[in-house]
């Protein structure tokens, strides 16, 4: 099991990257338009810049839902592999048969 304090984090950046989305769309929309003046541009990069860090989307870790390991992470089971090898030989996992040769 990952710390908590470190689940608790990233659960905090999530909360903020929805909190700011919008907001950050609209300034990276200005800044990217060619038609609008380089001042406000500059503008809105500034405010860019000033909004807090932990706002943005890449600073979220993907982490496993069931034991919080943030390597060996199955984006599409939301789940590290041994939580998933865990879960599937005790038959938690629909349709996942434990294979042996």
């Amino acid at each position: 099991m990952a710390k908590t304090s470190s689940v608790e984090k990233n659960n905090r950046r999530r909360k903020l990257v929805k909190q700011y989305a919008g907001k950050r769309a609209k300034l990276k929309a200005i800044i990217q338009n060619k038609e609008v003046t380089m001042e406000e541009r500059f503008a809105a990069q500034l405010k860019l810049a000033e909004m807090p860090r932990n706002s943005a989307k890449n600073r979220i870790r993907n982490r496993c839902e069931v034991t919080g390991r943030p390597r060996a992470y199955y984006r599409k089971l939301k789940m590290s592999r041994l939580a998933l090898r865990e879960m599937s030989n005790l038959g938690l996992i629909p349709g996942m048969v434990k294979s042996s040769w």
